[in-house]
């Protein structure tokens, strides 16, 4: 908390720049507010301390933080919350173990608008997990420049989120790909083909040269990722053998989750000095963090990941919430008032867009709920686009109205939705007014309209199309495939400097706000005794 700087004047008046120009639409009739309480002021439940070999493990942890920060004291904060976030862990995971689940606090129904609509999760079956690849589909045109175990769209994202950010000032992030030895850590695939030691004495070495503040974040980043790993491995370990028996749900309340998994992606996306603990920054990358978690519980509750907002011991109610935060945020950055204050603001967007382009999608994972919910009076369609700066700190409030739409779209739009109306007529009524709906948010939309038109046609048509018809598993997985094909061929298009931007924030409204909405899918998620072995490792 005491490292956490309040919103600025020029994000607030960024803020309501947006809201002046969505309420040109005209003001809307009635609306209903959600509050979501500041994750950081909550109590937080005492874990046990770690065991010896913990303690080990912290101690190996703290000799390499102790060089880092004697050679480079810019980095003291990153240091302190990297001891702060393995501490954590190594108590959550003993308290997992050792410690017996509380039965989940779900004694009444909850009647608010968003539980009233939680999905009923599919039946589960090993089959459901075949999808989980670190690694990705190889693209077609490469973004990653030397590796070719690399060249994915996965790790090609590092990449293409830099340069979305570095457009209009470049920090000096945008190629420096072997600073980021947080991948060869964090892809466990792809670290056993990777000298990590050759590396890192590389990295070391460009540091003694040219030192570089960021640089030896990398080097706290890479310490945080190995400690990750070493005490998620112990512990499966221990489970594999049957010393400790795992449940599929973990300690974790809100105020610790959100701490925990904002500090771990602040370790991946690292802003510039002065935005680093910046509350819009932190949010952002929370609420990143949660989107991922939503589609890959299924896989986490296997694996053993500790830190997944949906295994965590929380209300159902407060997962709803943060589910809906992820999709407010999601519409908040596609305006283009999102992205001029701060440098890390494209990082949402360009985080489901990727998951939609490997096949990691809450809806390819989930699969395909039937029939298409109505979309009159849908709480979720109609939730405003909000930054949810307070949700660490003191709150954030969400609002339900009726969502503005753009009286007329705009040349390219009318395109796409010409193309649809020929080749998709049924899909049409809702593609077209989707369309009109980002358009009020977006403003006129300039992209790509082939490149676009591909993509959606392949992945949100295609999933509309499949919903509209009965349930079917293989269905959900042909298009879960075809969106990995169509993410390894078209992917490079979206680092065109022209539109690029245009088209990221088209594909992000599609996958994240659009009706219906594929994102909520994986909402409906219940511990539930699925056995599998260690998938990724």
């Amino acid at each position: 908390m005491k490292h956490i700087k309040g919103s600025t004047e020029q994000y607030r008046s960024s803020q309501n720049a947006a809201q002046q120009r969505l309420s040109a639409f005209g003001s809307p009739h009635s609306s209903t507010t959600l509050h979501v309480e500041g994750a950081l002021h909550l109590a937080r439940p005492a874990f046990l301390p770690p065991d010896e070999e913990g303690y080990a493990r912290l101690r190996h942890l703290d000799t390499g933080l102790r060089l880092i920060e004697a050679a480079f004291p810019q980095v003291s904060t990153d240091v302190e919350v990297c001891r702060l976030a393995c501490t954590m862990l190594e108590g959550a995971w003993r308290s997992r173990a050792l410690t017996p689940p509380r039965e989940e606090e779900q004694t009444t129904v909850c009647a608010c608008p968003l539980c009233r609509r939680l999905p009923t999760p599919p039946a589960r079956t090993l089959d459901d997990y075949r999808w989980r690849q670190s690694a990705g589909r190889p693209l077609a045109v490469k973004t990653w420049p030397h590796r070719r175990e690399l060249d994915s769209v996965l790790t090609g994202g590092w990449s293409w989120t830099r340069q979305m950010n570095d457009l209009e000032r470049d920090l000096g992030h945008r190629h420096r790909f072997e600073d980021d030895i947080l991948v060869f850590h964090e892809y466990k695939r792809v670290v056993d083909t990777i000298d990590t030691a050759r590396l890192t004495r590389h990295v070391e070495g460009r540091l003694a040269e040219n030192f570089s503040t960021n640089s030896a974040r990398a080097l706290v980043s890479g310490l945080f990722a190995a400690h990750k790993r070493s005490v998620d491995e112990h512990w499966l370990q221990q489970h594999d053998a049957g010393s400790v028996t795992l449940p599929q749900t973990n300690p974790l309340d809100q105020g610790t989750y959100s701490a925990l998994q904002m500090l771990d992606c602040l370790f991946w996306h690292v802003a510039p000095d002065t935005e680093l603990w910046q509350e819009e920054n932190l949010a952002s990358l929370l609420l990143c963090r949660v989107i991922d978690d939503m589609a890959d519980v299924r896989a986490d509750a296997l694996t053993g990941e500790i830190s997944n907002f949906w295994l965590a011991d929380m209300p159902t109610h407060t997962k709803a919430l943060y589910a809906a935060c992820a999709i407010a945020l999601v519409k908040y950055g596609c305006m283009p008032e999102a992205h001029s204050p701060m440098w890390n603001t494209w990082l949402m967007t360009t985080t489901i867009v990727w998951m939609g382009l490997t096949g990691r999608h809450a809806l390819w994972f989930d699969g395909i709920t039937q029939g298409l919910p109505p979309a009159e009076d849908c709480p979720l369609c109609d939730l405003q686009p909000n930054p949810c700066t307070g949700i660490l700190t003191h709150g954030t409030t969400l609002a339900i109205a009726p969502r503005p739409t753009a009286p007329a779209l705009s040349t390219r739009a009318a395109e796409l939705s010409a193309r649809c109306r020929a080749e998709h007529p049924t899909a049409w009524p809702l593609f077209d007014a989707e369309l009109h709906a980002f358009e009020a948010l977006h403003g006129p939309w300039y992209g790509d309209t082939d490149n676009a038109w591909e993509i959606l046609r392949r992945t949100y048509i295609a999933a509309v199309e499949a919903s509209s018809a009965a349930p079917s598993p293989d269905r959900a997985r042909h298009v879960q495939q075809d969106a990995g094909v169509v993410g390894s061929e078209r992917f490079h298009t979206l680092h065109d400097p022209r539109t690029g931007r245009e088209d990221t924030a088209l594909l992000a409204y599609m996958f994240g706000c659009a009706h219906p909405h594929f994102l909520w899918n994986a909402t409906g998620y219940r511990p539930t005794d699925v056995a599998g072995d260690w998938l990724d490792g």
